[in-house]
């Protein structure tokens, strides 16, 4: 159950950061890139078992929606974000399940 509310989570938080970038009145990139770094890490951290599918999940979003409106294909590097976080947050928690005994 609980892997199931994490990834409707990432998916809800992904769709408002999709949205936050699709306003024509914003432009601060450094907060995007930082809201899906931390995202799909805490989300990973907290107990999600895939990071790759956490990542697609937050991360998806934002490319689709820019992909669509230019073709430019180095908009997938936001892709790598959500990876980077993911993969953070997964290491992060297989680290104190390590110290903690339960690995």
């Amino acid at each position: 159950m609980i892997q199931g509310t994490l990834l409707a989570l990432g998916v809800v938080a992904g769709l408002a950061l999709a949205y936050v970038d699709s306003l024509p009145k914003f432009d601060d990139t450094g907060i995007l890139v930082g809201g899906l770094l931390l995202l799909s890490g805490m989300l990973t951290a907290l107990g999600y078992r895939r990071p790759w599918l956490m990542a697609l999940a937050v991360g998806s979003w934002i490319p689709l929606h820019d992909f669509s409106l230019s073709h430019d294909p180095r908009i997938l590097i936001v892709l790598g974000i959500s990876l980077a976080g993911a993969y953070a947050g997964w290491a992060a928690r297989r680290g104190i399940q390590a110290d903690s005994g339960k690995l």
